[in-house]
């Protein structure tokens, strides 16, 4: 499934960060495991909702005790979605009804909650009904509820109490090295791209592009929300966005929803969104034998889409997750990466200044050059191929080149790399500027109304100056073709040379006046 939109429900998962003391505590008696140590005996896998429940939850407060710890996190909190996995029917609300004030928003990752809420979480996952999270106080106490009422309480202290009382509640606590629900990303080396300045400043720019997109809140698993995001509204829904959510940026909604439920496919999970006449935005989860209920409910739609819930059939344009106050990316989500994504991962990695090599993709009619490096296009705009004037960047590169070359800027919001390939060449116009005072022969170029254009260096991409009008004759000049024609081979002497600006300032008047043997020709 799409990391942003999927579905998990107790994935066993490798240790990381184990606790020191890890207890299994469970109803079974070890006598009754068979080889494999699984359960082989007649107890029931589902919640008594008596006596045996009210045991769990009093061994998973003498655990607390002992470790001292009163508040909980909520981590990677999950709802049933449209696949019940369960042996017990799912109920409304999955038995988080009035333990949060914001209602199932409340039910976020980093959620602090007491002690006594935590065994109400406890109590929902024991009976299965369709909420499951992991419950942890960082470096200090975790409980993980499992498969057919196995309990994992992990803590850095041996809790002898606790033990005690749980074996006079008639449980059997077993200790383990881990428990097989602690927490391990999908994938280590994945870089998580957060929702911060860069981010936001990436959307404001996407909504200017498209007018409007809408942005995806997952705050659990199986639970979203759904907002329509214009220049206007971006800051209002950026505040009521529940803490460490995952976000995903969309294309707009189909205004067209005959178009939109053409998109249905033949058979498959999809996702459908859709605006009704007053603007209220509703989402859900269905199959090929929900597809004509669901097309009735469009008829009145002001617009609608179709998302596939299968990995890589659809993706968003980019993707984030939302970091605490601080500014620190704690949620430990993982979205599936879009293109957009990787480009930002890239983009993290470079600088200004920085040399990259890559090789050319493409030489553009419009004069740019774009260039692969790492797998991000980069671009090289005309003037900084060269020092010197070219006609073409095919003067200077062909496609398929490889060239090394300094990164300019690094444009997070319009993921775009500015490259300059002259930045690693020597300049030639500061060699020039060292000849100041000299006089050389060269020919001229082209008449502008202020003056003549003349070479003078001896190859086709020399460098030019001006001769001004002023600069031509010693009597007033009112149009250069008066005294110089284009081709014409004219002595000058170099007045200045302006490297930072690109100018050259040359004097035809007083090259006339040196006598001719200290001329040289470029």
């Amino acid at each position: 499934m799409n990391a942003t939109r999927t579905h998990p429900h107790r994935r066993p998962l490798a240790g990381s960060d184990v606790l020191p003391y890890v207890y299994r505590v469970t109803k079974y008696d070890p006598a009754d495991r068979d080889q494999h140590g699984h359960y082989a005996g007649a107890e029931p896998a589902t919640s008594d909702h008596g006596p045996v429940e009210a045991a769990y939850l009093r061994a998973v407060a003498a655990f607390a005790e002992d470790t001292g710890v009163d508040k909980l996190a909520i981590r990677e909190p999950q709802l049933g979605g449209f696949v019940h996995f369960g042996l017990e029917s799912p109920i409304d609300g999955y038995g988080l009804a009035d333990l949060f004030s914001a209602g199932p928003a409340g039910f976020h990752d980093g959620a602090l909650v007491p002690i006594a809420v935590c065994l109400e979480l406890v109590r929902a996952m024991l009976r299965d009904n369709g909420a499951w999270c992991r419950l942890e106080a960082e470096g200090a106490f975790t409980v993980h509820v499992g498969w057919d009422q196995y309990l994992y309480i992990g803590s850095n202290l041996p809790c002898e109490s606790a033990l005690t009382h749980t074996r006079a509640l008639g449980l059997f606590p077993e200790r383990l090295d881990a428990s097989p629900y602690d927490f391990a990303p999908d994938d280590p080396t994945y870089v998580q791209r957060p929702a911060d300045a860069d981010f936001w400043a990436r959307l404001h720019w996407t909504v200017s592009a498209h007018r409007a997109v809408f942005l995806e809140e997952v705050f659990a698993a199986n639970a979203s929300r759904w907002h329509r995001l214009t220049r206007d509204s971006i800051e209002t829904v950026r505040s009521q966005l529940a803490p460490r959510s995952q976000l995903a940026v969309w294309p707009d909604l189909l205004t067209d929803v005959d178009t939109a439920v053409a998109a249905l496919p033949d058979e498959g999970l999809v996702e459908v969104i859709w605006e009704d006449k007053d603007g209220q935005i509703t989402s859900t989860v269905v199959d090929e034998t929900q597809f004509e209920a669901l097309t009735s409910k469009l008829a009145g739609a002001r617009a609608a889409g179709v998302v596939s819930m299968y990995a890589g059939e659809d993706l968003p344009l980019f993707t984030a997750v939302l970091p605490d106050s601080d500014g620190v990316l704690r949620a430990r989500w993982q979205t599936e990466p879009t293109l957009s994504d990787r480009d930002w991962a890239f983009l993290k990695t470079l600088r200004r200044g920085q040399v990259v090599t890559g090789t050319v993709t493409t030489v553009a009619s419009f004069l740019v050059t774009f260039v692969d490096i790492g797998g991000f296009t980069a671009m090289i705009n005309v003037p900084e191929l060269s020092w010197r004037y070219i006609n073409h960047p095919s003067d200077v590169v062909s496609v398929g080149q490889e060239i090394t070359a300094e990164v300019l800027d690094v444009d997070m919001v319009r993921e775009r790399v500015p490259l300059s390939l002259k930045a690693l060449q020597p300049d030639p116009m500061l060699d020039l500027a060292r000849q100041v005072g000299q006089i050389v022969t060269g020919p001229v170029t082209r008449l502008v109304p202020f003056g003549a254009f003349v070479r003078i260096e001896d190859s086709e991409d020399g460098f030019e100056g001006l001769v001004h009008n002023t600069e031509l004759a010693d009597e007033l000049v009112e149009r250069p073709e008066d005294v110089v024609q284009v081709g014409e081979a004219i002595a000058v002497k170099i007045l200045e040379v302006d490297p930072t600006r690109r100018r050259i300032a040359l004097s035809h008047k007083q090259a006339l006046a040196v006598a001719p043997e200290r001329h040289r020709h470029p």
